[in-house]
């Protein structure tokens, strides 16, 4: 998989950009607010889809494209994926004519034919890897869900589509709870209990699906980021990943109305992961023991959309009790396992994005980065300091520098 070429235009500050990438490996210089993570976020769109700090799909588009009479947007690469060229692209377009604020909806193209933003997907597979990805270990767990969800879903199409319509189902669900909610209805009518009994049936049939994916990404990552942060301390802690799923998929609720207990730490880490049929009938008995609570209050109790992903370190867990050291550590392990298990299992390596991390590291932890370099058919990485690299990788690399949106090519004299 190679990315050979990105065009911009009205993409946050460029206006116009073509550019090749000739090279397996491109580093771009620049100072702050230039566009240097702009970039990036661009191709990390194409691969996934979804913005990465944008709240809008209107704060993609340049401001001053938005004073024009049809403003727009678009973000097009030609890769090669398995031999064959594609070209992928999202233009943002005007949802509500010339209202103001505008909103912009999304169109999506696959060698220029009209396709959903689902197909988009997996089309180009990328790893990225940020300075705020020590919120992975500090943040919320939404955080860690939004990044289980953009790399499961960019390795497998099924998952994909099951993230798509759990997201519905939940939707409707929740929806139909607020309506009784409203109504003061403690007990439904038939034609509610049918409706209710429908809504449960995709979102077990769904999240069993989810919650079997994650589980094994999960372990898989666990293996990879166990070694990586072995190398990473000097093999002076040894990290754990695990899977905290809402409620025990192996375990029965009881039928009074109480949240289900997530698996303790030691639990999780032995006990054996039910398979998806197992785990819908025990999903469906909780929604049933539920039932009350969630009526109300409006809302949803259990699922995947209340998952999370626990890092542990000699039995203590990192967002709680970790150093920002320790957490960095952590999020950089889990970037460099997520690559490997990526590459297994896709059968190839996905494209590594760096945005400005070498500051953030010390020696030992840029030489492990930079070693796994050695398998990647592609990376593209930002700094803000030629100095971050030795004269030797700059040697390698095909070197950028930009300003204000505007790229010019630099040769390593002149750095």
């Amino acid at each position: 998989m190679r990315l050979y070429h990105l065009s911009l235009t009205n993409f946050r500050n460029y206006i116009r950009l073509e550019l090749d990438f000739p090279a397996r490996l491109t580093l771009l210089q620049g100072g702050n607010a230039q566009g240097k993570s702009n970039l990036l976020e661009a191709i990390h769109y194409l691969a996934t889809g979804r913005a990465l700090q944008a709240e809008a799909e209107r704060e993609l588009v340049n401001w001053l494209a938005l004073e024009d009479p049809l403003p727009y947007a678009r973000v097009a690469a030609d890769i090669i994926d398995d031999h064959q060229s594609k070209r992928l692209e999202i233009t943002l377009m005007p949802a509500n004519g010339s209202g103001r604020p505008l909103n912009f909806r999304k169109q999506v193209r696959i060698n220029g034919i009209a396709r959903r933003a689902l197909d988009l997907v997996g089309n180009l597979r990328v790893v990225l890897f940020v300075p705020q990805d020590i919120e992975l270990i500090a943040g919320p767990p939404a955080r860690r869900r939004h990044y289980l969800d953009v790399a499961l879903c960019q390795m497998s199409r099924a998952y994909c589509r099951a993230l798509a319509g759990y997201s519905q189902v939940l939707a409707q669900r929740n929806a139909l709870l607020r309506a009784l909610q409203e109504r003061g209805i403690t007990s439904t009518r038939s034609s509610d209990q049918e409706q209710l009994r429908f809504w449960n049936e995709q979102l077990v049939e769904h999240g069993a699906l989810l919650m079997t994916e994650r589980q094994r990404f999960i372990s898989n990552l666990d293996i990879e980021a166990r070694v990586c942060h072995r190398q990473l301390t000097g093999g002076r802690e040894h990290l754990q990943l695990y899977y905290v799923p809402s409620f025990d998929p192996s375990r029965r609720p009881a039928m009074n109305g109480q949240l289900p207990l997530a698996l303790g730490y030691k639990e999780a880490m032995l006990a054996p992961f039910p398979s998806p049929v197992e785990i819908a009938e025990v999903f469906a008995d909780h929604l049933r023991a539920l039932y009350q609570r969630e009526l109300t209050l409006g809302t949803t109790l259990v699922g995947p959309h209340r998952d999370d992903l626990r890092f542990m370190v000699a039995n203590r867990d990192l967002r709680l009790y970790g150093s920002r050291g320790q957490q960095r550590t952590a999020a950089l392990a889990l970037k460099l396992a997520e690559v490997q298990v990526m590459t297994r299992e896709t059968g190839e390596p996905p494209i590594l994005l760096l945005d400005d991390v070498m500051s953030e590291l010390d020696a030992t932890r840029r030489q492990m980065l930079l070693k796994t370099l050695d398998n990647i058919t592609q990376a593209i990485i930002t700094t803000t300091d030629w100095d971050d690299f030795t004269p030797a990788f700059r040697a390698q690399a095909r070197l950028l520098r930009v300003s204000d949106g505007k790229i010019e090519e630099v040769s390593p004299g002149e750095v």
